[in-house]
């Protein structure tokens, strides 16, 4: 099932969300409204607010709190996006040019920033000390992984359990907090808050390993990036790394050169290589496995048209194209 017909079944839940995101986006200051406007009309999959609106829906109604709740998971991803792109250095996300190419390092740094604090400004209005101290621990966690990403970059010999430990951090954090939130906030068990929490953290790490892959094997186009973005910026990602350790050692050297140095002088050749060592498919293999145990997690829980949607969401998560 794609996306769009996933987001269908809650289509006017995710317009009140939009309307509550712009809403809140708004300032006084020019920039601040410019820069903020550009990154979050500039697409993107809402898989977050969709996830805290999908497990909301598991427990009950869907209700004025989870749009709420739903833009400020956008807004923590979004400041981070903003952040990420000043420290890779990026200059095209979801197709079109980054803010930082647009506006500049330092207004996309400190719009980020107005990003962050908007949120927690928002939690306080949520009165609820569970769902602050959530996104504080979230938010503190995605920094501390972003620090080990930046530690990690051309160094071919960062290990699996590392780079594993790395997106479970950046990525899958906050849709692991998206999840339990949603849950929380509809008064779910502490049994069914913990299912949930676990079935996003395995989502958004199926969802990363994909994007991993797709940085050498996806379309341009659709994946809204410039491929080999990874490789270019010296990250160790894991379908280098199976690569390197089970290619031949000439491809080997290559993929560790190619690490260290940084660049795309040798995305093709790094691309075959990647290919003939099978390391595509295996990571795959690694993302389906984490989106069965998403599954697995909540398969507890009544069946009803949102957990049927929650399934199709950690299918898309390994099976997408962009």
């Amino acid at each position: 099932m794609s996306l769009d017909l996933i987001q269908a079944s809650i289509a006017e839940d995710m317009r009140l969300v939009d309307e509550e995101i712009r809403r809140h986006l708004h300032s006084e200051v020019a920039l601040v409204n410019q820069v903020s406007e550009y990154i979050i009309n500039s697409g993107g999959k809402r898989l977050r607010p969709t996830l805290v609106l999908l497990a909301a829906g598991c427990f009950g109604r869907i209700e004025a709190h989870h749009y709420t709740l739903a833009a400020i998971i956008e807004f923590i991803h979004t400041a981070t996006l903003l952040h990420d792109d000043v420290v890779d250095g990026s200059s095209m996300r979801r197709g079109r040019d980054t803010a930082n190419s647009l506006f500049g390092n330092a207004a996309s740094v400190l719009v980020g920033d107005f990003i962050y604090s908007r949120a927690f400004q928002m939690m306080v209005g949520i009165r609820n000390m569970r769902v602050m101290e959530i996104l504080a621990d979230a938010t503190n966690l995605i920094a501390e992984g972003e620090v080990l990403q930046l530690l990690n970059c051309h160094d071919a010999d960062v290990t699996d359990e590392a780079y594993l430990k790395v997106i479970r951090y950046k990525t899958a954090k906050l849709f692991e907090a998206a999840a339990r939130l949603g849950a929380l906030l509809s008064n779910a068990s502490v049994r069914d808050e913990h299912a949930m929490a676990e079935y996003g953290m395995r989502l958004g790490t199926a969802f990363q390993l994909i994007d991993d892959v797709l940085d050498f094997c996806g379309d341009a186009d659709s994946i809204g990036k410039n491929l080999g973005d990874d490789l270019a910026e010296g990250k160790p990602t894991l379908p280098l790394l199976y690569a390197m350790h089970n290619g031949t050692p000439q491809q080997s050297q290559l993929i560790r050169n190619a690490i260290e140095r940084g660049g795309l002088e040798s995305l093709q050749e790094v691309i075959a290589a990647v290919n003939e060592a099978g390391a595509l498919d295996h990571v795959r293999k690694l993302a389906q496995h984490e989106s069965e145990a998403a599954c697995r997690a909540i398969s507890h829980l009544p069946v009803s048209n949102y957990h049927m949607a929650l399934v199709e969401l950690a299918s898309f998560a390994v099976h997408r194209a962009y």
